[in-house]
């Protein structure tokens, strides 16, 4: 009998602190930098996206929203047996942040040490991350290797975030998306496709390293936005039909458009390339701004809880990031 991979469970979370593009204008006033909500609306499509507090890691949004996760798919912490965490901003060097959470979403969960011995490791594709990650946990699934994975996408992107140039410092925010994908007898992931071009690696970086006890080069986020955008449409228009060509499947079955949240330009291009309504297009990039990794489990999640999404729907998740990654992948919900 075929295995098969399924969406049990979604869940997000995004740190309290709110800020308006109102509030981020007047802290970039004080810096001397000029901006305006207009601006910020108009280029991105953001009005507002949240920031963590001192102290708050990569490894506590993904806790947090694997919490939710685990309660919608009726799923004990204990019964998890792969965790993978997409993130390019992790708590620390190593170990990665999926084996932090895995020691963080046991106390949380009043269950410490019940995710203990599961294979935990994170996957670094930037906004492509989530549609990696999931696509791995797919494969180990149809293998046999795991049962029900935990797969993450959370990020800090502020503390990455230069607040002196003000054509990036507006794009981004911090929030955790996660979902439990079981296996099943019936095809849920029906089709995944990734690429990567290193040739276009210095136009979407952080191009700091660590050595010897200090950073060499920058830690700040650096991004050519033209460059970028010219690539981005192209690439996610082919990476969706090739995955509806794997699947057998044509625009007419997508139920919903998942892209990842980095502008609002991007989503729609994407759209109107596949020939899909916007009314197909699900978007939370006004509210949350680009949470890299995160952006398209917590767009899922937010479309899963407001009843936008139905079971036995079909979803089209793509994104695009840094490195320059790709990729997409559809499925029945």
């Amino acid at each position: 009998m075929t295995t098969y991979s399924r969406i049990t469970g979604t869940g997000s979370y995004l740190p309290p602190r709110r800020v308006t593009n109102a509030d981020l204008v007047a802290d970039l006033a004080q810096r001397g930098i000029e901006s305006s909500d207009d601006w910020i609306v108009e280029r991105t499509g953001i009005r507002a996206r949240h920031f963590v507090d001192a102290g708050v890691n990569t490894s506590d949004l993904g806790a947090e929203a694997a919490k939710h996760a685990l309660a919608a798919a009726n799923c004990q912490p204990s019964e998890i047996d792969l965790i993978i965490v997409a993130t390019s901003t992790p708590d620390m060097v190593f170990p990665s942040s999926a084996a932090i959470l895995q020691r963080k979403l046991g106390e949380l969960m009043g269950a410490e040490g019940a995710l203990a011995g599961c294979p935990a490791f994170d996957v670094q594709a930037v906004c492509s991350g989530f549609v990696y990650a999931l696509t791995v946990a797919d494969a180990m699934i149809k293998t046999g290797a795991a049962r029900k994975a935990l797969v993450v996408g959370a990020e800090v992107f502020s503390r990455i975030i230069d607040f002196n140039d003000r054509t990036t410092c507006v794009l981004f925010g911090d929030g955790a998306g996660a979902v439990v994908l079981e296996a099943s007898d019936t095809p849920g992931i029906l089709a995944t496709d990734l690429h990567a071009d290193g040739r276009h690696v210095d136009i979407l970086c952080v191009p700091g390293t660590v050595s010897g006890g200090q950073v060499l080069g920058s830690p700040l986020l650096r991004m050519d936005g033209q460059a970028v955008f010219k690539l981005a449409v192209g690439v996610l228009e082919k990476a969706a039909r090739a995955t509806l060509e794997r699947a057998g499947r044509t625009e007419a079955d997508v139920d919903w458009l998942i892209p990842h949240q980095a502008n609002i330009r991007i989503m729609e291009g994407t759209a109107k390339r596949l020939k899909l309504p916007l009314s197909k297009l699900v978007v939370t990039v006004d509210q949350h701004g680009n949470t890299s990794a995160a952006s398209i489990p917590l767009a899922l999640d937010a479309a899963v809880r407001s009843g936008k999404i139905k079971k036995g729907e079909t979803l089209m998740l793509e994104g695009v990031g840094g490195g320059f990654t790709w990729g997409a992948v559809l499925l029945d919900f």
